[in-house]
């Protein structure tokens, strides 16, 4: 009876009939696998083309050269001026209004009779720059170091200067402070040197500080 049964399990595995179905269902199961293949490999390097050029374009904006990205920062033409070592810069006469400074090296920079109307200097260093008759009015000056510099008959009316900014050693002739907030020990400081009035607007430079 073993015998048997194991022969009627074993004849139609060996009947040549079988043998044609299992192999072409063998085949079948080898060659579809083999069309989805070839379809991902199509699709495959298509979609690293794409992530690649995505890849390409956001390392570019990352990569692109700092002087450009600052452009646009302010008013005079394309030149940067944030960030900037600009010691002994001319800037003499220029109309400079909303210019942004920040952070920038001006050692020595002239900025003679320059309007500067709401530019920032927000920590920037103008150790003896001349800023005599410049327009400054409404600027920001915060943390800003003044020494040394020359403001003579300069115009800083309503000014931001909070912060550590330093005037020390700097000529204040004729220089309008109205509407400024200084430290008690800057104003202090420049009331014991502050002499003249602003020749634009009338204003003593005594009296704009508020020196008793």
């Amino acid at each position: 009876m073993a015998s048997s049964t194991a022969l009627a399990l074993i004849s139609p595995l060996s009947s040549p009939h079988h043998r044609r179905i299992s192999r072409s269902r063998f085949l079948c199961s080898i060659s579809t696998p083999h069309r989805h293949q070839n379809q991902l490999e199509f699709k495959i390097p298509q979609s690293l083309g794409r992530a690649s050029a995505i890849a390409l374009v956001a390392a570019s904006l990352f990569l692109v050269d700092p002087a450009i990205a600052f452009r646009g920062g302010g008013p005079y033409g394309q030149e940067v001026t944030r960030g900037q070592d600009l010691t002994g810069k001319d800037f003499s006469g220029k109309s400079l209004i909303k210019q942004d400074f920040k952070t920038s090296i001006l050692r020595q920079a002239n900025f003679r009779g320059a309007k500067l109307l709401g530019a920032s200097f927000f920590d920037a260093d103008l150790t003896g720059a001349d800023l005599s008759d410049a327009d400054l009015r409404s600027a920001d000056l915060s943390l800003a170091n003044f020494t040394k510099a020359n403001l003579t008959n300069a115009n800083l009316e309503g000014a931001l200067a909070t912060g550590n900014t330093s005037f020390r050693g700097s000529v204040i002739n004729g220089t309008d402070f109205t509407d400024v907030p200084l430290r008690d020990d800057q104003r202090e400081y420049l009331c014991k040197i502050a002499d003249g009035v602003n020749p634009t607007t009338g204003n003593a430079t005594r009296e704009t500080l508020l020196c008793n």
